[in-house]
């Protein structure tokens, strides 16, 4: 075994002792005992403290696994309880790479020959890239008890997981691993246990590493684990799953993960053009300048003068200017004489209201016969002010006219209103650009001549879900179809990565022996599948993950990548439901999902047994008042016809019986609403 002293990182998870760093002991405790160990193979690197806050967590953890200078071991102290705040092991989980049960056993084993309620802890232990993570209790006595309870064992699970040679580290058998590791089998199971370990290890020559019967300890499957649970396509057929090994996710699930690991928004700065419809603003706007910017009159009519002392302004008056809406200087008003002017014209100077057109009559005209000479006002109850915009009454200068988080609609009153204002750019949030996969040996490009062979089936997901997508105002990328070979996907995904902030592919997310997406993404992508299985019809397959790369500056980022089901109806209903929230979060749009109405049932639907439904209806507003919803017929979720004239999904929760004709039921819209109104 190696000598080499081996690295720990202690982190103190407590809001007491993040605002008190003195009153901390379980971390004092924890160096102890690293300290007390009698040949020296620790070295406590560093010791943190942070409070009970899941990304507070998360960091602290990935600074110490992911960097160059990565530990061998990250011990956790606090969270591991039932209370609200506790949450240690949902912030270490979704970490892990791979989990390790055996210790996890140990420390329980352990602390439960000390008191009951040791079975309390929740604790968690595995490993995220090459070193090894576990959580203990916050209170430094059981702290104290689960590390020494495993202590021993760990400087042989840290050096296998930096990578030493499993078969050299076994050589010698069972054994000569106790007496390094100073631990012996001294009762009879354990005498058992390590023959049973021997003899497994002379018919199984690549040894887990894990000392139970020869048997390796199965591997729990939970919601957000990084370690790879899809098949390993190189073994074959005869060795893929035959039940998923992804749990069944609620769909409200399945949404919470998807804004959880969405990588957060980018901010850019835009030209004022009709290009910018559909983005949303990451700063409050300002008026640049007021609105109107001069005194400008409001109707058709003559400007003139009236004195506060006398305010009358009935008699004639003959027209001395002109003032049209064009840019330019406005000669000065003389007392007695009114300017004709037209709406939104520039006031003169010394005017002070304006009289509209048809409160005068036309006297006399020039020698000419083309201008107006004199006016007759008719009344006498002109005021100052009247029919005149001040400067700045729209809007004053430094004034926010539309505030961050606003959406620029294609109504255009935001993007006028920008423009009104003297804006030229903009700080927006940067909208991805979405690149669209199939994937199938079976599938052919839909326009191309002749006809099919027997299994050849023209891929109808892309360009539906590529229309979809340029419809909502996504930039999206064609990265056309790949076949079902494993390192074409690779490549074709790498690509896509490369080029795109967000992957959207179908097919290939199943159980079936040539599904690859899952263990491509795990396996050669070094991906995190988050769920790979929701219960909602249609959409079952529906995986989402993300996958490490670097951007153009060498940064490591996080990208998305949803896997959607091959059936065409499935692919686009999960586009809506999923790919788009997690779009719209990228994007700075509120809310993230569909808008949702109330409907009424036109006729009996069944809803399916087990799973919440997305029926495919139209929804039109009908003279009685209400939004009525009728299917567009049969569901299959091959049936891409299923979405042609559709305008909503309705929800349909599981269960036996029908839903009658008239009841009221959630739906979400995904067109323009239908009416029976007459246009």
């Amino acid at each position: 075994m190696a000598t080499d002293r081996l690295r720990a990182a202690i982190l103190v998870v407590s809001e007491t002792a993040a605002q008190d760093p003195s009153s901390d002991t379980s971390g004092k405790g924890l160096r102890a005992v690293f300290g007390a160990e009698a040949e020296g193979k620790w070295i406590v690197a560093e010791t943190k403290i942070v409070g009970d806050n899941v990304l507070d967590i998360q960091r602290s953890v990935l600074h110490w696994t992911d960097g160059e200078d990565a530990v061998n071991l990250v011990v956790t102290s606090g969270g591991t309880g039932f209370a609200v705040k506790d949450v240690t092991p949902e912030a270490i989980t979704p970490l892990l790479h791979k989990h390790a049960p055996g210790l996890v056993h140990g420390m329980l084993a352990g602390s439960l020959k000390v008191t009951p309620f040791a079975m309390m802890a929740r604790l968690v232990a595995g490993v995220r890239n090459k070193t090894l993570i576990i959580t203990v209790p916050g209170s430094p006595k059981g702290a104290k008890e689960n590390l020494e309870s495993i202590l021993k064992l760990l400087p042989h699970a840290c050096i296998q997981a930096a990578g030493a040679d499993s078969r050299g580290l076994h050589a010698g058998g069972i054994k000569k691993l106790e007496q390094e590791a100073g631990v012996g089998g001294e009762t009879t199971d354990t005498k058992a246990n390590a023959q049973g370990h021997e003899r497994a290890e002379h018919s199984h020559p690549h040894g887990c590493g894990h000392f139970h019967g020869g048997h390796a300890t199965p591997i729990p499957h939970t919601t957000e684990a990084h370690a790879p649970r899809s098949s390993d396509p190189q073994e074959g057929p005869t060795r893929r799953h035959r039940a998923s090994p992804y749990p069944m996710l609620s769909v409200d699930e399945a949404l919470r993960l998807i804004a959880l690991h969405t990588p957060p928004p980018q901010i850019v700065t835009e030209p004022v053009d009709e290009f910018i419809v559909g983005s949303v603003l990451a700063e409050d706007v300002r008026a640049a300048e007021p609105v109107p910017a001069f005194r400008a009159s409001i109707v058709d009519g003559y400007a003139t003068h009236v004195s506060l002392e006398s305010p009358n302004t009935k008699g004639t008056f003959p027209v001395s200017l002109v003032s049209h809406a064009t840019p330019g200087e406005t000669p000065a008003l003389r007392e007695g004489e009114i300017a004709r002017i037209t709406t939104g014209a520039p006031l003169p100077s010394g005017a002070n209201a304006v009289v509209m057109v048809e409160d005068t009559v036309l006297r006399t005209l020039t020698e000419d016969g083309k201008e107006e000479k004199v006016v007759e006002i008719l009344t006498d109850k002109i005021k100052p002010g009247e029919n005149i915009r001040e400067v700045g009454s729209d809007i004053m200068f430094g004034e926010v006219v539309l505030q961050k988080g606003s959406e620029i609609t294609a109504g255009g009153g935001e993007l006028g209103l920008l423009a009104s204002v003297g804006k030229r750019e903009v700080q927006v949030y940067k909208k991805p650009t979405v690149g669209v996969l199939s994937t199938g040996d079976e599938l052919l490009a839909h326009d191309k001549p002749g006809e099919l062979r027997i299994g050849e089936v023209r891929d109808c997901n892309r360009p539906t879900l590529l229309a979809i997508l340029n419809a909502l105002g996504f930039e999206t990328l064609d990265l056309g179809i790949v076949g079902d070979k494993a390192e074409e996907l690779e490549g074709r995904l790498r690509e896509g990565l490369r080029a795109c902030d967000v992957l959207v592919t179908t097919g290939g997310a199943s159980m079936g022996e040539l599904d690859l997406m899952k263990p491509t993404i795990e396996r050669q992508l070094g991906g995190t599948v988050h769920f790979g299985r929701v219960a909602m019809k249609p959409g079952k397959p529906t995986t989402f993950a993300t996958v490490p790369v670097k951007d153009d500056e060498g940064v490591r980022i996080s990208k998305v990548i949803f896997s959607l089901p091959g059936n065409p109806a499935s692919a686009a209903v999960t586009l809506y439901v999923f790919v788009l929230p997690s779009l719209n979060q990228t994007c700075g749009i509120r809310p993230v999902q569909l808008p949702k109405v109330v409907v009424t049932l036109d006729h009996d639907i069944q809803p399916d047994p087990q799973r919440l439904e997305y029926h495919r209806a139209l929804v039109t507003a009908k003279k009685d008042g209400l939004l009525h919803a009728s299917s567009t017929g049969g569901q299959r979720s091959s049936r891409i016809g299923s979405l042609s004239g559709a305008n909503a999904f309705v929800f349909l929760e599981p269960g036996a019986q029908p839903y009658a004709k008239g009841a009221m039921v959630e739906a979400a819209m995904i067109g323009r609403l239908a009416s029976e109104f007459a246009t």
